[in-house]
């Protein structure tokens, strides 16, 4: 009897534990208990490891499913979202301009919304240190990674050779993405490669480790001429010296980058995430310094792109 009495109370302390723990339990959101795939770009990119992080927050606070997609970039990203097999992605608003219009790259406009104006990209023109080319003009007649396939590199890439009087068919284009890219111009089989990113890319800044380079200058009027032809979103800006080795100022372009998702992407998601991506922003930022300039204020400015109306209802509560 008294064996039998223990054991009662064995099991009764035994549940008393266990609803205690469900109690303690966070109520996952209907979101939150499917997969979650965001589109980056190549391993050796911001966008993989801004990806990455925000996929390492929301696996732990939402205890999910979360991952991120490797891809060539802003239009593979793109194409991802359009067709559903990523809810959330990277891209450029050049390439974004293009996809919601169907235009360049796309044959009909995508269902796409913006989350968030994430922050500014640079466009990289990389050489050796030891090469003879000092100008964008330098490039006709060379073998030049303009960038992968499906990437918004390739996008970029192409208008700044157009803007310099520069035919791209004037240059024998490798069409590499950054990992490959910057492989053959160690190699000197290439003698530039195309890039566009967050500083510092971290694929970049280990190439310049390594073996030394110098980006060359995009002129203020290659950017007026580029910007007056293409979508109104390219920007003067300089590498700062310092970045990546330099011991100059370097003219830069660049392009604003924004976290994307689909019209048919569930509200609750797009405002959930969107607040942890905002209440991690730091902690991301360890690992991927361009997190930091993750901004409120800015961040619904997302033009071309309408804001998703999950996106809508966080910034309309982050006001109050």
């Amino acid at each position: 009897m008294r064996r039998s009495a223990r054991l009662l109370v064995a099991l009764l302390a035994a549940s008393a534990v266990l609803l205690s723990l469900v109690s303690c339990a966070p109520d996952r959101p209907a979101w939150a208990q499917r997969p979650l795939r965001i589109a980056g770009g190549g391993a050796a990119g911001v966008y993989h490891d801004y990806g990455a992080g925000l996929v390492e927050v929301l696996s732990r606070d939402f205890d999910m499913d979360a991952e991120v997609i490797e891809t060539n970039g802003s239009v593979d990203n793109l194409r991802l979202i359009g067709e559903g097999s990523a809810q959330l992605g990277f891209a450029q608003s050049d390439a974004v301009a293009d996809a919601v219009t169907g235009t360049g790259d796309f044959d009909a406009p995508l269902p796409i919304r913006a989350v968030a104006r994430l922050y500014d990209e640079y466009v990289h023109v990389v050489v050796r240190a030891d090469s003879g080319i000092r100008d964008i003009s330098d490039l006709a007649g060379r073998t030049v990674s303009l960038g992968g396939q499906g990437s918004g590199v390739s996008v970029v890439a192409r208008r700044v050779l157009e803007a310099s009087d520069v035919p791209v068919d004037a240059v024998h284009d490798a069409g590499l993405g950054l990992d490959a890219s910057i492989l053959a111009l160690v190699d000197s089989r290439i003698d530039a490669l195309f890039w566009v990113g967050g500083l510092p890319t971290p694929g970049v800044l280990g190439l310049a480790e390594r073996t030394p380079i110098r980006l060359l200058s995009i002129d203020a009027d290659v950017v007026a001429r580029a910007d007056a032809v293409h979508a109104g979103v390219y920007r003067s800006a300089e590498f700062p010296v310092g970045m990546y080795g330099s011991d100059e100022p370097t003219l830069a372009m660049t392009v604003p980058n924004y976290l994307v998702t689909a019209e048919q992407v569930p509200d609750d998601l797009v405002r959930d995430v969107l607040a942890e991506l905002f209440r991690t922003s730091t902690e991301i930022s360890r690992n991927v310094p361009t997190a930091a300039l993750l901004d409120r204020r800015l961040a619904i400015f997302t033009d071309p792109i309408m804001l998703h109306p999950g996106a809508e209802e966080y910034y309309r509560r982050a006001r109050r």
